[in-house]
């Protein structure tokens, strides 16, 4: 019988400490270029997503982001940059994709129009590097031979002539002043409930619950009372991390913001009750 080659796909993830459950290695702590060794894994292809950086950060990331890149190099790896909202950064200078950095031409940069106009759009886009541009014109020719032609022809004449540009400005500033109002309200209405810090770009916060909640019980609560927030449970790949809710800010104003919160904080009571 032959024997199939294992191929292994790292995933990165900010709230995995750098152990290694099912194979999957994710790795905010963990040395990008020492993933083979560490785990005794032949990966060939990692998934990236937006880190949203501090200032502080900016210098470590931008290290470990070199690191990923000669990992990928010396293994012939590949990676994946899923890159859905570096638009929207609200101080410091601009991060320039993985891909903007990679002289071996071994990241797949992904992007959507999605975030940055709406999602009705239904547009996205890849960035390959020359040697696979002709496999995947024939995977998107096997899956999907009907673009939606009118509409990208309509949103090139939009980046064009400047006004994407414009639009991303104008929601930058919009979406700031969102998020101060946001980290304003929880720290003024939610003291010792939740605990929040602004970030540097984005389009949501993490609200980090007290020690020993159940962030999946709080979302339920959040739920019946009418507001939407995501456990943070749901993005880690083992239990033991702080608990935590997604708060996203842009497309509520402030006044939907305020009595969010005011129905945010009779759940949070509720929960704190039942722990």
């Amino acid at each position: 019988m032959r024997r199939e080659k294992v191929v292994t796909h790292c995933v990165l993830t900010p709230l995995f400490k750098g152990r290694v459950p099912r194979r999957i290695v994710a790795g905010q702590q963990t040395s990008i270029a020492s993933l083979g060794e560490e785990t005794g894994m032949d990966a060939r292809a990692t998934f990236r997503y937006s880190i949203h950086t501090t200032l502080q950060d900016m210098d470590r990331r931008t290290c470990r982001r070199i690191s990923l890149l000669e990992w990928a190099h010396a293994a012939d790896a590949w990676i994946l940059e899923d890159d859905y909202d570096s638009e929207f950064r609200y101080v410091g200078r601009p991060l320039a994709a993985l891909q903007g950095l990679d002289m071996a031409n071994r990241v797949i940069y992904l992007g959507t129009f999605s975030k940055v106009l709406f999602p009705a759009l239904r547009l996205g886009y890849l960035v390959v590097p020359p040697d696979l541009v002709g496999a995947f014109i024939a995977a998107h020719l096997f899956t999907d031979m009907h673009c939606p032609v009118l509409e990208q022809s309509v949103l090139a004449a939009f980046i064009n002539e400047g006004h994407f540009a414009r639009h991303i400005r104008r929601m930058r500033l919009l979406y700031s002043e969102r998020q101060a109002a946001l980290v304003n309200l929880v720290e003024q209405e939610l003291a010792g409930l939740l605990d929040i810090q602004p970030a540097a770009a984005g389009m949501h916060l993490i609200g980090w619950l007290p020690w020993g909640w159940d962030d999946r019980q709080v979302a339920r609560a959040a739920a019946s009372a009418s507001v939407d927030v995501s456990p943070l449970s749901l993005y880690s790949l083992e239990a033991g991390e702080r608990p935590g809710i997604l708060l996203g800010y842009t497309a509520v104003d402030a006044q939907e913001m305020r009595a969010g919160i005011h129905r945010l904080a009779s759940a949070l009571t509720s929960s704190k009750r039942d722990t």
